[in-house]
């Protein structure tokens, strides 16, 4: 295996939790009957695993999370990526996991934020065309493929002295770009149930830390993020965010004031 994979059959806390009551939250709200994926971590010793720590301590001691994604003075832009990629994989998929069970081919048949975005399938193997899934067919791809990615030595290298490849970054915005599909999916369709669970607030730290993350280095296309433009402060083009509290409509998913037409966004023009 890789330096950065651990095998495990319990989800376990993830490391960059700031506050107890989160802690406790998370707690909660696993299921410890589920086997969640592998988790890849930092070899200790490394440039990278130094980072990550830097980092984990900045959230701990409650700074501007604005703060907390900006490169610090010295360090390459592309380890601090590369941590990042890695955490927020890693944290995604630990919320797809605990609510995965409300997710099913019945309930969510499509890929899909609301009536407006539909996310189609595209990874140049099994899928080499634009493909219609469903949301847990969808996922089920995204973590297996971001995963295969973030262990190829090719792209994120782990040995001290070998660089990063030339298409690095544009790699890590793809990544990036799906998982926030994975936070459009969540919101809109599974708030009602990240309610219910109490996981309300460890859900919006981790999406505004992700987008903040995101804009600081301009790593996903401000159309992309539309879909959460309500919960971002309006309009993409700007920088705002608000609490990232989403509006429950009385019957079915988050409310985002989405437009009833379809659009299409395939995953291959991300």
């Amino acid at each position: 295996p890789q330096p950065w994979v651990s095998r495990c059959t319990e989800p376990l806390p993830s490391p960059w939790l700031a506050l107890p009551t989160m802690a406790l939250c998370l707690k909660q709200v696993f299921n410890k009957d589920k086997t969640f994926r592998p988790r890849k971590k930092f070899e200790p010793g490394t440039q990278r695993f130094e980072l990550y720590k830097k980092a984990q301590a900045s959230l701990k001691s409650g700074l501007d999370l604005k703060a907390v994604v900006q490169l610090p003075p010295g360090e390459s832009i592309n380890d601090w990526i590369a941590v990042h990629v890695v955490d927020f994989f890693n944290r995604i998929n630990l919320i797809y996991g605990t609510m995965s069970e409300y997710c099913t081919e019945k309930s969510c048949p499509i890929m899909s934020g609301g009536l407006k975005y539909e996310y189609r399938w595209q990874d140049d193997s099994k899928y080499k065309k634009p493909t219609k899934l469903s949301a847990p067919q969808y996922m089920c791809m995204l973590m297996d493929w971001i995963e295969m990615l973030i262990n190829n030595e090719d792209i994120f290298p782990t040995r001290i002295g070998v660089p990063f490849p030339k298409q690095f970054q544009q790699v890590c915005t793809k990544i990036l770009t799906r998982l926030f599909r994975v936070f459009v999916h969540v919101y809109i369709h599974h708030f009602d149930s990240i309610i219910n669970m109490g996981a309300e607030a460890h859900v919006n730290t981790c999406y505004k830390h992700f987008y903040y993350f995101i804009r600081e280095f301009s790593l996903v296309d401000h159309r992309e993020l539309e879909p959460l433009a309500a919960a971002n402060g309006g309009s993409e083009s700007g920088t705002a965010l608000s609490g990232c509290s989403v509006a429950e409509s009385g019957a079915g998913p988050a409310s985002f004031n989405i437009s009833a037409n379809a659009l299409s966004l395939d995953c291959s023009q991300s």
